[in-house]
């Protein structure tokens, strides 16, 4: 069973035949349907259904020589909105099953992106094209988030804005020069950390951490794709899914001078979202690459 199958809307499923049951509604009844003919081992088939606004469950699988389909595995999927990056996107395949992670390094967030990619079908059908198709390859990336709270902004004025804009900036382009070996940027980074700390260290004992930290977006757990972050709301949708009714909140947030999209269910939100305001959670992070 899929964990998180609770923040597209399927809280209530606990059973393996209940997943059958929707597994094969997504085979019958998809909204898209992506075959790899020329596969090795087959012919692989990704069935997608929405459940929601842009989520669902998505169904990998293949044929055989007697045209029978062998469901290999399902994840849910929300696909979020906008461009997130344009740097330079690297794909693996998984070790057990033909699904694929995704890494992308960008200076807004100063570590490497690592995410699970939402279409594998597209991904094999360009990529059996023998291009060097992820040199500059538009990416979307979103979150499915199990628990979350809202918390309230961080007053600032225009100045303070201002003075936040230029130092984000600075900063992803000392990073820049750091990866080109730059070793002036490098010492550069080491000594902000060390004041950034200092201060901390000083405002903590008088101030609570999340008036001090506005935003931030870090590796969570052991599992590679699974983050921490904490970032403004900039918009907020809710609906209903369309085969449990529950209902589900989706956020666009701005973490680190970055947007993406974060769906989770609104029995798993404590507060109430609205823009402005803040989300803290931990969500896995999923990928589209854009053909």
């Amino acid at each position: 069973m899929h964990s998180y199958l609770r923040a597209v809307g399927f809280s209530k499923v606990s059973k393996r035949s209940e997943i059958k049951e929707i597994i094969q509604d997504v085979i019958k009844n998809y909204d898209e349907m992506i075959p790899v003919e020329n596969h090795e081992d087959g012919i692989f088939v990704e069935y997608s259904k929405n459940y929601g606004c842009d989520c669902g469950i998505t169904v990998c699988g293949e044929y055989d020589e007697e045209n029978k389909f062998h469901v290999e595995y399902y994840f849910p999927f929300f696909r979020g909105t906008g461009i997130t990056t344009q740097e330079k996107v690297t794909i693996e395949r998984h070790a057990d099953k033909e699904s694929f992670a995704g890494a992308c390094d960008d200076l807004r967030i100063g570590i490497t992106l690592i995410f699970y990619l939402q279409n594998a079908g597209e991904y094999l059908l360009e990529s059996y094209k023998g291009k060097d198709l992820f040199e500059d390859q538009p990416l979307t990336l979103s979150g499915l988030a199990l628990d979350g709270k809202i918390l309230f902004p961080v007053q600032k004025d225009t100045e303070d804005v201002k003075v936040e804009q230029e130092i984000t900036k600075n900063r992803s382009n000392l990073i820049a020069a750091a990866r080109d070996g730059d070793e002036e940027a490098m010492e550069s980074l080491t000594i902000e950390e060390m004041d950034t700390y200092s201060m901390i260290s000083q405002r903590i004992v008088n101030e609570d951490i999340f008036s001090i930290v506005d935003t931030y977006f870090m590796p969570y757990g052991i599992e590679c794709d699974k983050y921490s972050v904490l970032g403004e709301i900039l918009e907020v949708l809710s609906f209903r899914n369309i085969l449990t009714g529950e209902e589900i909140y989706q956020m666009t947030v701005e973490s680190n001078d970055m947007q993406f999209d974060i769906c989770i269910n609104k029995q798993d939100l404590l507060g109430e979202p609205k823009a402005g305001r803040r989300f803290k959670g931990t969500i896995w992070l999923q990928g589209q690459l854009h053909f």
